[in-house]
């Protein structure tokens, strides 16, 4: 069976006919070793077709088409006048290799053309794409370097040409930071309260906060000597002076022991680093909810900057959270126990990571299956009005957010909420008077 290989340089569709393919045995090993070697290749693969961009313009729509796996129409007739014929009825006695195998598929539906991509099929392209400016003998020197170099100048300009402010990695990492900062304050401000607990034990029954708990530790350091000139300054640290009274009275009471300078002094350093922690995580946070409506304004009025930002992060990216069906989106963050159910044939979850939101938590449970439904649907409506709309407006969200409570009372109270359309209508009316 003859095999053609189809490649796709900058500046042309090119067919390619190799040849000796049942000698070779298609050992992908052997193919290595002589791609290198022009002579050897050369024997192997012959060019049979080139078709060359009309203009830089038309290079940039067929990437763009191949990377997406669409068959333009261009390379349809590129094919069909360059390949033999297929039968109906008949098994074709050629494939054709290819080095995307996206696009084979619809090759096949449309022209019946068998296509294959395996690691032999690399190796071949590989060497084509090696040797290209060999077979191609009216291309000057420099020329195809430079269609290259355009062509990807183009196409990663059209991949990047988007607002900055909207891009989600950032909040991707930035949701992924925060829960480790999380896990890490937690785990921090639990040593420091056993550590300055030999010294001071007492204190941890009387500020509960973990922030407030190293601030405090930081600002007494030896028990010994804090009296009441200090109750002024550590008033303003708890923010009660009942309460910087009754830590005052503590300290002279203390049971605990006493601590060198030295270990007071790594106390309080680690004191220090919890503090700048806990405050750099405040000001994560703040950032989170800043990028958060700049990126996704919608759905972070509608259930929240966090519930929003571990969405988009678990989906991938605002565009496959919008791409996702409101029914995928409601168990995010429940695969585990989707796939025990389905394994044991059990109950599947009703909700993922949209049950942090205030609406489940409010729902009864009789009704939290609903809401999570109703919820998911929602928020697949603001994600995709929040990936696909030129604008940045949070009308949407906030109406979405409106027939929520009204799903709330509808299922508590039995009032009956406002139709979608009438809603819809009411936020597309505001919008253009903010527009205007």
């Amino acid at each position: 069976m003859a095999l053609y290989l189809l490649y796709e340089a900058a500046s042309g569709y090119s067919l390619f006919l190799a040849h000796g393919i049942d000698e070779i045995g298609q050992n992908t090993d052997a193919v290595r070793s002589s791609v290198s070697d022009l002579n050897r290749f050369g024997k192997v693969v012959q060019l049979t077709a080139f078709h060359p961009f009309e203009s830089a313009l038309d290079a940039l729509n067929q990437c763009n088409s191949i990377s997406e796996g669409v068959m333009t129409d261009e390379l349809r007739n590129f094919l069909e006048i360059n390949l033999p014929k297929v039968k109906d009825g008949k098994k074709p006695k050629f494939s054709l290799g290819l080095a995307e195998p996206k696009i084979g598929s619809h090759i096949f539906e449309a022209t019946k053309i068998p296509c294959q991509s395996n690691d032999f099929v690399l190796e071949l392209i590989r060497g084509v794409r090696l040797h290209f400016d060999r077979f191609i003998k009216d291309l000057k020197p420099g020329d195809l370097e430079k269609a290259q170099l355009g062509l990807g100048h183009s196409y990663s300009r059209a991949k990047v040409k988007f607002n900055v402010n909207r891009v989600d990695n950032m909040v991707i990492q930035a949701i992924f930071l925060l829960d480790t900062l999380d896990k890490d304050v937690n785990s921090f401000s639990m040593r420091v309260r056993e550590w300055y607990s030999w010294h001071f034990p007492e204190l941890v029954k009387i500020v509960n906060d973990n922030y407030l708990y190293a601030k405090v530790s930081k600002f007494i350091e030896d028990k010994s000597t804090l009296s009441e000139d200090k109750l002024p300054e550590l008033t303003d640290i708890v923010g009660d002076e009942d309460k910087a009274k009754e830590i005052i009275e503590a300290a002279k009471a203390s049971m605990g022991q006493d601590l060198s300078p030295i270990d007071l002094i790594n106390v309080q350093q680690f004191a220090q680093r919890v503090m700048d922690l806990s405050e750099y995580r405040k000001r994560l946070y703040d950032y989170l909810v800043t990028k958060m409506n700049d990126i996704a304004p919608n759905l972070a009025s509608l259930i929240g900057e966090v519930v929003g930002a571990r969405l988009i992060s678990h989906a991938g990216s605002l565009t496959n959270l919008a791409k996702c069906p409101s029914s995928t989106l409601q168990i995010l963050g429940a695969e585990k126990a989707l796939f025990r159910a389905l394994k044991t044939r059990g109950n599947t979850p009703k909700y993922g990571l949209i049950f942090h939101s205030s609406f489940i938590g409010r729902a009864s449970a009789r009704n939290k299956g609903r809401m999570a439904r109703y919820l998911a649907n929602k928020c697949s409506i603001a994600s995709r009005i929040d990936c696909f709309a030129d604008s940045s407006t949070t009308v949407f969200g906030e109406k979405l957010r409106e027939q929520v409570e009204e799903r709330l009372d509808f299922y508590d109270k039995g009032v009956a909420p406002r139709k979608n359309i009438d809603v819809m209508k009411s936020a597309i009316e505001n919008t253009q008077i903010k527009g205007a």
